[in-house]
């Protein structure tokens, strides 16, 4: 059973990855996406091919993900996780073009070394140990806060990117505030996975609506999908993606295992384990850099202006040629110097 998660698991990196990616990449042929315009953002969407492939991607990863918790404890899971951003870095740099530095190249080695650990600390591992469902007032507690704090970090890093002669941010505080949210939804997906169940549909469904989970996924589902595409299309998915989901492993692990009471490894090997693994995601998110290194554009797929990046000012007719008549005598003005010859001799 533990292993069949740990399958699961491993499936559910390579569709997430490959959802990501595409949807990436959808989203450098969009206009500019605006979180003051959510219904405007879900039509784009909606309208891309490629787009609609991800997102099915996406889904095919989250069915695979119940089978996961339904396998795994908390820590476990999310611990293996962490490995798809591996396979992440690699389609984006292959893929999108998205050049890595060697900073995040490093950071894939500490990720394979955290699956390597995790995957250790479940030799022995008590099936009866997985918690099913976490009390409400429990789960709410966790929940509320942790949202808040996610939009309100989403929101100041948009007034941040909107002053002028500040270097471009690399999406850290973007994945951070996505990540709190896919936090609250991979609590909730935990819980609705622990009441699912084919012996009693009705007895489980109408459990499934008595509880909290359901709505958590509605508004982290809809909310995250606004504000994570409107941050993957400004940023690289080489930097969003892995802090989301670093963000996201931590917080499952720290607040799902009280919220859900799951009991840490008995035996001080497994414990070491574990816990060193969480804390080389930890590590990972510390090593990545919070701006690009250039203020130009680094990859093949630029995201192109947004609400927050508008671009080059607009054309004004007193400084600038009108339209595209040549400069010179007559048509241009005195502040744009004229073309020189393509043939190198003066007419």
């Amino acid at each position: 059973m533990l292993w069949w998660g740990v399958a699961s698991a491993l499936l559910a990196n390579v569709l997430y990855s490959t959802g990501f990616v595409l949807e990436k990449r959808a989203l450098a042929t969009l206009p500019a996406l605006s979180t003051r315009r959510p219904a405007r953002v879900v039509g784009h969407l909606l309208s891309s091919p490629l787009w609609l492939g991800g997102s099915l991607a996406l889904a095919a990863g989250f069915a695979a993900q119940l089978a996961v918790y339904r396998a795994l404890p908390l820590a476990a899971a999310q611990g293996i996780f962490v490995s798809g951003l591996v396979l992440l870095l690699l389609l984006s740099s292959v893929v999108l073009g998205e050049r890595t530095s060697g900073r995040e190249r490093q950071s894939i080695v500490a990720i394979l070394i955290a699956l390597v650990l995790v995957v250790a600390s479940l030799q022995g591992e008590d099936a009866r140990a997985i918690a099913r469902t976490a009390p409400p007032a429990t789960l709410l507690t966790i929940a509320v806060p942790s949202l808040a704090a996610g939009l309100l970090l989403y929101r100041a890093a948009e007034r941040r990117a909107r002053r002028r002669h500040r270097l471009p941010t690399a999406g850290v505080p973007y994945g951070v505030a996505v990540g709190l949210l896919y936090g609250v939804s991979s609590l909730a997906i935990k819980g609705v996975s622990g009441l699912l169940t084919t012996d009693d549909i009705a007895g489980a469904a109408a459990k499934l609506l008595r509880s909290p989970y359901p709505y958590l996924l509605l508004f982290t589902g809809a909310t995250g999908l606004i504000l994570s595409q409107t941050a993957l299309q400004r940023c690289r998915a080489s930097v969003i993606v892995p802090v989301c989901t670093t963000v996201t492993c931590v917080f499952t692990v720290a607040c799902g295992t009280v919220a859900f009471g799951e009991p840490l490894p008995a035996d001080p090997l497994r414990l070491a384990l574990r816990l060193g693994g969480t804390a080389v995601a930890v590590t990972v998110l510390l090593a990545l850099p919070r701006h690009e290194a250039t203020a130009g554009p680094v990859h093949d797929t630029p995201a192109g202006p947004s609400a927050d990046n508008p671009g080059p000012p607009p054309h004004d007719p007193t400084t600038a040629p009108r339209h595209d008549t040549p400069a010179g005598p007559g048509h241009g003005t005195l502040t744009t110097p004229p073309r020189p010859p393509a043939n190198g001799v003066e007419p």
